[in-house]
């Protein structure tokens, strides 16, 4: 049963009791990342959580860390495009000391000036490994030109001319706006003790948080073109679609369409482009949802030589499936492989934990899992046919990394346009 508590200053609590198991994940959820920054100051989002585990006013970066270790717990975190998150799993009887910690980490922060230095350079190297690995890169490039000039197109890790410039002063600035009890939502799952609220409202009972900040701007998906030369291996491609929202009623024919285009083993993309004519090494598909948008993603690697075969297989493959649909088979089957991964999924707390989080922020709601296999047991070929045609419909964004630097003959942008 999921239990959901406000503070009194707008922080949202939200937490799932597993009393069979002996751990429990707990996680600070906050409504930022990288599609609320500025040209100027793209990567603070995430540069601020790395500083997050630098030290506070009561323990060094090693003391949090060895915290952690003692009682046999975990803690990490990550950013992303409207999320940053902390969170921690520890045994059911530590419970105490991961809030603690956490909320140490969360207020008194020091974001010490040689502390800040050092981890600009940690930064800076993440930033060139990331840029050393095109098939990494060629996603990001993607966002940009699919969503171009707006934030959610951004890279999360920012820009290395950006990270050079921020200071203690920039980074308590952008905490102090973005960081508000409204845009807090603590979420946890495992073996929760009585008093586990108690626990979170001595903590975070008295966070008070600056004036609200502007509003979204919603974007618009504009299926630009980004190629770049370089030596690689591989050619790496990504074709993009405009997808949907988080929120939305079709989320789950979305979900188990890309399932079946691409999202396992016996997808289609898997099967005719590797398994049958061997293209490609790595291929696949994937729906990103975001609060207000979504971004459909194929993503294939292949030799220079074959780009034009790739593409040209990928385009009638999603052709075939907007023309004539799914087949039964492919239907049982694919639900199947989503109940399956959706209940396998809720043995980790972890898993509950984040589950809990992010539909509390992106969504403000949850649904059980008995909700959840409905939805998806009633889903037809119909359905799925729909969600297909309203995809693979428009203009294709591009995004190429490869030796010969050039868009492949093969790819026309209004391909799918009807």
């Amino acid at each position: 049963m999921i239990l959901k508590h406000t503070l009194p200053n707008g922080v949202r609590v939200v937490a799932e009791s597993i009393p069979y198991v002996r751990s429990v994940a707990f996680g600070l959820w906050v409504g930022t990342g990288s599609r609320y920054e500025t040209w100027q100051n793209n990567g603070i989002s995430h540069f601020l959580e790395h500083m997050m585990f630098k030290g506070t006013e009561n323990r060094t970066a090693r003391q949090l860390a060895e915290t952690f270790d003692e009682i046999g717990g975990q803690v990490n975190a990550f950013t992303s495009k409207e999320i940053t998150c902390y969170y921690a799993k520890v045994l059911d009887e530590h419970l105490m000391i991961a809030v603690d910690v956490l909320a140490d980490m969360f207020f008194r922060s020091l974001f010490d000036p040689e502390e800040i230095r050092k981890e600009q350079k940690v930064v800076d190297e993440e930033i060139r490994m990331v840029e050393d690995t095109p098939d990494d890169v060629v996603h990001d490039r993607l966002s940009s030109v699919a969503l171009e000039g707006h934030p959610l197109g951004w890279s999360v890790l920012g820009r290395v001319e950006n990270l050079r410039r921020f200071d203690r002063s920039l980074l308590l600035d952008y905490k102090s706006r973005r960081y508000r009890p409204q845009e807090l939502v603590i979420a946890c799952a495992g073996n929760l003790p009585e008093n586990y609220l108690d626990m979170i409202e001595a903590h975070f009972g008295d966070f008070q948080g600056g004036p609200a900040v502007s509003e979204r701007v919603k974007p618009e998906f504009t299926g630009g073109i980004s190629v770049k030369k370089k030596e690689t291996e591989q050619s790496h491609i990504c074709l993009g679609l405009p997808g949907i929202p988080a929120g939305d009623q079709r989320i789950y024919s979305y979900i188990l369409l890309n399932n079946l285009v691409g999202g396992n083993m016996s997808s289609r993309l898997f099967q005719e482009v590797r398994e049958e004519r061997g293209l490609a090494y790595s291929v696949y598909s994937y729906h990103s949802a975001y609060s207000d948008t979504g971004l459909f993603t194929i993503y294939a690697g292949t030799s220079p030589d074959q780009e034009n075969e790739v593409i040209r297989v990928i385009l009638g493959i999603l052709d075939e499936i907007r023309n004539h649909g799914i087949t039964a088979e492919e239907l049982a089957k694919g639900k199947e492989q989503l109940k399956g991964s959706l209940m396998m999924s809720l043995e980790s707390t972890n898993n509950r934990m984040s589950r809990l989080g992010k539909n509390e922020l992106l969504l403000g709601r949850h649904k059980s899992m008995d909700e959840v296999v409905e939805a998806v047991e009633s889903l037809t070929r119909e359905d799925l046919l729909e969600a297909a045609r309203s995809i693979f419909s428009h203009p294709l964004a591009l995004s190429v990394i490869s030796p010969g630097g050039t868009v492949p003959p093969a790819y026309r942008r209004d391909a799918l346009a009807v």
